[in-house]
């Protein structure tokens, strides 16, 4: 449940989808490579990687169904409060065990939805170099396979207003790559089991970032 006590709304993603398409084709040129490979119905986490300031709404205008992201408690201020949870975002302190935010995430899985995570835990250089625990136990817990989606481009040229913000117009390449199960089959959820995850989950994502620059030549 969110702080409001209310369960993230499928309905409100859906909305912040409508918002996503027309602001990033509005405002970017998205080329989106391999959008069939998530999955038309069941739960999903599509982990991303992230080095724009926009990967997030990106995301939400490119991907072929409504998304629930794990947005940093920073950003969840003034007006964007009620905004994001209106449509559907989760808010996530990540200095800590966010215990509201783990049960709202798994009641997306359990829901049959879609969950965003940037595996990275926070902005930089996009490549999957470091990962955060947080996607392995959702991964694992939920059984929800992992659809890796790499955002690219943009880096060269940036917006005259903010360096985290690719040019208005610049094109933006998102890459969906082939949905994977992050655990070993056993079910197991130990400390041991969940670090194991982590390793194969990045590997997948780091073979399928190097894939993805292949194919668009970023």
């Amino acid at each position: 449940m969110t702080d409001s006590g209310r369960a993230p709304s499928a309905a409100g993603a859906a909305v912040g989808r409508r918002i996503g398409i027309g602001l990033m084709y509005g405002l970017w040129r998205p080329r989106v490579l391999g959008a069939w490979r998530v999955p038309s119905a069941g739960p999903v986490i599509l982990a991303v990687n992230h080095s724009h300031g926009i990967d997030g709404p990106m995301l939400m205008g490119t991907a072929p169904r409504p998304v629930h992201f794990l947005i940093k408690k920073e950003a969840f201020v003034g007006p964007l409060d009620p905004f994001l949870r209106g449509i559907g975002q989760l808010k996530v302190d990540r200095d800590t065990t966010d215990r509201k935010a783990i049960t709202d995430a798994l009641g997306v899985l359990a829901d049959g939805g879609v969950l965003g995570i940037f595996p990275e835990g926070t902005r930089g250089e996009g490549d999957f170099a470091s990962l955060r625990a947080g996607l392995a136990y959702f991964a694992v817990r939920s059984g929800a396979p992992v659809v890796p989606v790499a955002v690219l481009g943009g880096k060269d040229r940036h917006s005259r207003l903010s360096s985290a913000v690719p040019a208005l117009r610049s094109r933006v390449d998102v890459v969906f790559g082939d949905g994977f199960q992050a655990g070993d089959g056993s079910g197991r959820r130990t400390r041991k089991a969940l670090d194991e995850a982590t390793v194969r989950i990045q590997e997948r994502l780091t073979a399928h970032l190097a894939e993805a620059r292949r194919l668009t030549g970023r």
